[in-house]
C-alpha cells in the first residue's frame, strides 16, 4: 500500500495509467446492463453528431479547427472535456480517499498550468497559429526542420498518451461492463476512428462537450447524494473522516506527497508546463473566432476544471466514511474488497453506495465516454501533425491541395487508430504509468520551451530551436527510462540510474539552455534574418493578423 501511495503522483495522470494497475489482476465483472445501455445511448448520440458534422467538414479549416467557428463557452467546455480524463474522476478521488489533503495539493498543481496558458499563450496562439502549435514554432524559422522536430515531439506525446488511454479503457470496461479486454480495445479504437475520420474537429468538439457535461453532472450528483448523508456540512464530513481514517488528524495535513521536495517540485513543473505543451490542448485554441474568444475559452475551462476538482475532493472524503465502512458494494464481494483495499475504483463504489446500480452504470458509461473523448482529441492532434506539418509543409512544401491534405489526415487517423489498438493489446499486462509521465515530461521539456521562446524571445534561431527541442525530448525520455518507474519496475534492474520519477525539473532547464546557447552562438546570415523577423511576428501576435498570414508563410 505504501508503494502504491508513493507512486500516485505518476499514476493519476490518465485513466490508463491509474486504472490499468488497479484492475490488471481482477476477474471480469458480471455484465453491467445499466452501464452498457447508457453507453449505447451516448454512442448513438455522438454518431448522430458525427453524421451532422461530416456534412459540415469540407475544408482543412473545418477538419482541423471546426472552421474557427466555436464560441469561447463551447470551446471552454471542450477543453475541460479534453483535460478532465477518467483519471480526474478515478485517480484523484482515490488519491483523496487514501491520502486526504495530499490529493487536493495534487489537484492544485494540476490546475496551475491554466493561468500560464491564459495570460501568456492563449492570445498569441490564436493570432499566430492556424492548425497546430508547429505553426507558431516555425513561424519565422526554417519550416521543414522545425516542423519536423515539433511533429516528432507531438507524436511522441500523443502515442504514449494513446497507449495509456487504450489500456485503461480495456481494463476499466473489463471490470465495469463485463466485456472482454480486446472487445473494449477494438470498440474504443473503431469509435475514435469514426469520430475523427468523418466528423473531424466539429464532431470531436461536440463529443468532448457532451462528455464534459456528463462528467460534471455525474460527479455533482454523486457528491450531492454523498454530502446529504452529512447534512451538507463540510465540518461534519471532516470530523467523521478523520475519526475513521488510518491517518487520523493528519488526513487534512500535507503528507507523503511533499516528503521529497525535488520530486514535488519536478511534479509541479511537469503538470504546469506540460499542460501548456500538450498538442491536443493547444490545438483547441485554433477553433475559436479570435483572441478574445481564446481567452474566454481558458477562463471557462479553468472554472469548469476548478469546480470539478472540488467536487471530487468532497467525493473522496465522503467515500472514507460511506465506502470505507462497507467494502462489498459490487456483487461478489471479493472483487470489492480487493478494490477498496487499493482504493483505485472508490468513485465507482461511492456511486453504487449512494445511487445504486443505475448511478453506477451512468458513472461507468461516463468513464468510458471520457476515454473516448480524450482518445479522439489525441488522434486528431496526431493526425494533424502528420498531414499538416509533415506531409503538407515538409514533404509537399505547401503545394498540397486541401482535399489531398484532408485525405492524408484521415489515413493518418486510421493508422493511428490501428496502432493504438495493437499497442493497447500488447501492453495489456504492462505497468504503463511511466508512459503518462513521459508524455507530460516530453510536453514540458520539448514542446513548451521552444513554443514559449518562439513567442517571446527574438533571439531564437532555427539551430537553437532544434537543439532545444530535441535536447528536451531526448533528456525527458532518458530521465524517465533511467528512473525507478522503468529501470527497476519494468526492466527489472536492481537500482535506478536516475533517482527521481519526474523529469521536468531536469529536462526543462536542458531544453532552455540548449535553445539559448545554440541561438546565441549562431551567427549565420539565416539566423540574423530570423532574429530580424521577430518584429513582424510580434506585430502580428498583437494585432491578430497572423492567423491568416500564417497559412501563407
Amino acid at each position: 500500500m505504501n508503494k502504491l501511495i508513493s507512486s500516485l503522483a505518476l499514476m493519476a495522470f490518465s485513466a490508463g495509467a491509474f486504472a490499468a494497475d488497479a484492475v490488471a489482476q481482477t476477474e471480469k465483472q458480471a455484465t453491467n446492463w445499466h452501464a452498457i445501455i447508457m453507453f449505447c445511448i451516448f454512442v448513438a448520440l455522438t454518431m448522430g453528431i458525427t453524421y451532422w458534422a461530416a456534412s459540415r467538414t469540407k475544408s482543412t479549416a473545418d477538419f482541423y479547427t471546426a472552421g474557427g467557428g466555436i464560441t469561447g463557452f463551447q470551446n471552454g467546455l471542450a477543453i475541460a472535456g479534453d483535460y478532465m480524463s477518467a483519471a480526474t474522476l478515478l485517480g484523484l478521488t482515490a488519491m483523496t480517499y487514501t491520502q486526504g489533503y495530499d490529493g487536493y495539493i495534487y489537484m492544485m498543481a494540476f490546475f496551475a498550468g491554466w493561468p500560464i496558458i491564459l495570460f501568456l499563450m492563449a492570445e498569441r496562439l490564436r493570432n499566430l497559429g492556424r492548425f497546430t502549435f508547429s505553426d507558431i514554432t516555425a513561424y519565422r524559422l526554417d519550416q521543414g526542420k522545425v516542423r519536423t522536430m515539433a511533429a516528432v515531439s507531438s507524436l511522441t506525446v500523443v502515442c504514449f498518451y494513446l497507449i495509456a488511454q487504450m489500456v485503461g479503457a480495456g481494463q476499466l470496461i473489463k471490470l465495469l461492463f463485463g466485456l472482454e479486454y480486446n472487445v473494449a480495445i477494438f470498440a474504443v479504437g473503431i469509435l475514435m476512428m469514426v469520430y475523427v475520420t468523418f466528423g473531424g474537429m466539429v464532431a470531436t468538439t461536440w463529443v468532448q462537450i457532451i462528455k464534459a457535461c456528463m462528467l460534471l453532472a455525474g460527479g455533482t450528483l454523486v457528491m450531492l447524494l454523498a454530502m446529504s448523508q452529512f447534512g451538507f456540512s463540510y465540518t461534519t464530513l471532516i470530523e467523521k473522516a478523520t475519526s475513521v481514517h488510518k491517518l487520523g488528524d493528519k488526513l487534512m495535513y500535507p503528507g507523503s506527497l511533499l516528503k521529497d521536495p525535488v520530486t514535488a517540485i519536478s511534479l509541479g513543473l511537469g503538470l504546469m508546463f506540460g499542460t501548456a505543451g500538450l498538442p491536443h490542448i493547444l490545438m483547441r485554441f485554433f477553433t475559436v473566432t479570435d483572441a478574445k474568444e481564446a481567452r474566454k475559452s481558458v477562463l471557462y475551462a479553468s472554472g469548469f476544471v476548478a469546480y470539478f476538482f472540488n467536487v471530487i475532493f468532497l467525493m473522496g472524503l465522503s467515500a472514507i466514511i460511506i465506502v470505507g465502512q462497507n467494502p462489498d458494494f459490487f456483487e461478489g464481494g471479493e472483487i470489492g474488497k480487493k478494490l477498496i483495499g487499493g482504493g483505485n475504483m472508490v468513485a465507482m463504489h461511492l456511486a453504487k453506495a449512494v445511487g445504486g446500480n443505475m448511478l453506477l452504470g451512468f458513472l461507468a458509461a461516463v468513464a468510458f465516454a471520457t476515454i473516448l473523448a480524450v482518445v479522439s482529441g489525441l488522434a486528431l492532434a496526431g493526425a494533424s501533425a502528420i498531414s499538416h506539418d509533415l506531409y503538407a509543409r515538409v514533404i509537399m512544401k505547401g503545394r498540397a491541395s486541401e482535399a489531398t491534405e484532408i485525405r492524408v489526415s484521415k489515413i493518418a487517423t486510421i493508422c493511428l487508430g490501428a496502432v493504438a489498438i495493437v499497442l493497447g493489446i500488447l501492453f495489456e499486462k504492462q505497468n504503463i504509468a511511466f508512459m503518462v509521465g513521459l508524455a507530460f515530461g516530453v510536453a514540458a521539456a520539448a514542446n513548451f520551451p521552444v513554443l514559449i521562446l518562439s513567442m517571446y524571445w527574438k533571439g531564437l534561431t532555427t539551430r537553437g530551436a532544434l537543439m532545444g527541442g530535441y535536447g528536451g525530448l531526448i533528456s525527458a525520455v532518458l530521465f524517465v527510462l533511467f528512473s525507478k518507474s522503468v529501470w527497476v519496475d519494468v526492466l527489472g534492474n536492481a537500482a535506478p540510474l536516475f533517482p527521481y520519477t519526474q523529469p521536468a525539473l531536469f529536462a526543462m532547464p536542458i531544453a532552455f539552455f540548449m535553445a539559448w546557447l545554440f541561438s546565441k552562438t549562431d551567427s549565420s546570415v539565416a539566423a540574423q534574418a530570423e532574429i530580424a523577423a521577430f518584429e513582424d511576428q510580434y506585430v502580428r501576435a498583437q494585432t491578430g493578423y497572423g492567423a491568416a498570414a500564417a497559412s501563407n508563410h
